[in-house]
């Protein structure tokens, strides 16, 4: 099936609807444009439930089939923009300094929001589709909040869908993969108190610096030496707060860092020794050192029955699908709602473009019909009446 001719008809007002909300980015849960934005649109589509405040600023919309009873699935794009400074000349750029859609995020809801309009007008389907707008994606938080305030139990979803643009990947393109296809995200704070004094006089000091530095070099023997070699496992330092003056040997250190992996065994075990090195650098230094450690994402996991039905919709709408991805070592807070429900994440391709989270972003309006196609054709393939048996002839 190629890509829904009423897509193509929807693509300019739809690009339109991604460009405003690209001019006008929100972080976190603050989502007041565009929250009224998105739940203005599904009200004019007339949706049958439009539910705001979910998990703070999420947004769920019903729209019930005219095919008959069935399940409740759900389609989830994310809201936010991220703090960053939109460095491009495209005419639609932000209106807000500090502030940019650098991850593609008004593209998925102009997706989205296309699908939506469709699906409110064509009801093609037995049973029911949530749509779901969710903030807070990029601090790791909005899908949680969502959950906690019962986004599953109050819409009855027995399954979970989500999409994310891809630079690199063919623009109108699908990628996907079984299994994992993004990683678990941990955050660590380590906190090093030594002894300050002058830098002439090290002796009289315990020099956390000196006690930072082992433990950095010592967290790089977890991906080099305790993980297995064929595992995808990252440790990251990403920050050293330290020092005052090229004389002064400080009283106290901070290190911030990551660690990504695509098996939760692996994600525990590189917490299990990062603590186990710091308390065995703080034993041999006299330094206190403290651990502060979020494992903030599980591993994004598509379920394989949902990877293949996916895969056979995209394969539909493009031709030809990448249905053993590579897994991405970034994370996406959607796991949380693929750990709550059975579903699949796909990629759909951004182009030749830079990448996400570069100050250059812009997501391609031109991929918005494929996009609006595949959920379209997840929503009617998904949620087929079931078939009447025959009555016997008499």
């Amino acid at each position: 099936m190629p890509i829904l001719n009423s897509a193509h008809k929807m693509q300019a007002e739809a690009a339109a609807w991604r460009q405003w909300l690209h001019e006008r980015p929100e972080i976190g849960f603050d989502l007041t444009q565009t929250e009224a934005f998105v739940a203005g649109k599904l009200e004019a589509f007339g949706c049958d439930e439009i539910v705001r405040g979910v998990g703070g600023s999420g947004i769920v919309a019903v729209i019930r089939g005219r095919l008959g009873d069935g399940p409740t699935i759900g389609l989830r794009s994310d809201m936010d923009a991220l703090p960053m400074l939109e460095d491009s000349s495209i005419p639609h750029a932000s209106h807000e300094p500090g502030k940019m859609h650098a991850c593609g995020h008004d593209g998925h809801m102009a997706m989205l929001l296309g699908a939506a309009k469709h699906l409110a007008e064509s009801r093609n389907f037995a049973g029911s589709v949530a749509v779901v707008f969710q903030p807070a994606e990029e601090i790791g938080q909005g899908a949680l909040a969502m959950l906690g305030d019962g986004l599953i139990e109050r819409f009855g979803i027995s399954r979970m869908f989500g999409m994310h643009n891809m630079p690199g990947i063919p623009a109108g393109q699908f990628a996907m993969r079984h299994g994992a296809i993004m990683a678990a995200v941990a955050k660590f704070t380590i906190r090093i108190a030594g002894r300050g004094g002058h830098a002439a006089r090290p002796h009289f000091t315990i020099d956390p610096i000196v006690t930072g530095a082992q433990i950095i070099d010592a967290l790089q023997t977890i991906v080099a030496r305790q993980a297995d070699p064929v595992a995808s496992l990252v440790v990251t330092v990403t920050r050293v707060i330290a020092g005052t003056a090229y004389n002064i040997i400080p009283e106290t250190i901070e290190i911030w860092g990551t660690t990504r992996a695509l098996d939760m065994d692996d994600a525990a075990m590189a917490q299990r020794r990062i603590r186990e090195i710091c308390a065995g650098l703080a034993t041999a230094s006299g330094a206190q050192i403290e651990v502060d450690y979020d494992q903030a994402h599980p591993v994004t996991f598509n379920t394989p029955e949902e990877a293949d039905f996916v895969a056979g919709i995209a394969r539909d709408i493009a031709g030809t699908v990448d249905a053993d991805v590579r897994p991405v070592m970034a994370g996406e807070d959607f796991s949380h709602m693929l750990n709550a429900r059975p579903g699949a994440l796909v990629f759909i391709g951004n182009g030749d473009t830079p990448g996400l989270h570069h100050p250059a972003y812009d997501f391609d309006d031109e991929i918005i019909p494929a996009g609006i196609s595949y959920w379209v054709r997840l929503v009617e393939a998904a949620l087929t009446p079931p078939a009447r048996t025959p009555e016997p002839h008499r």
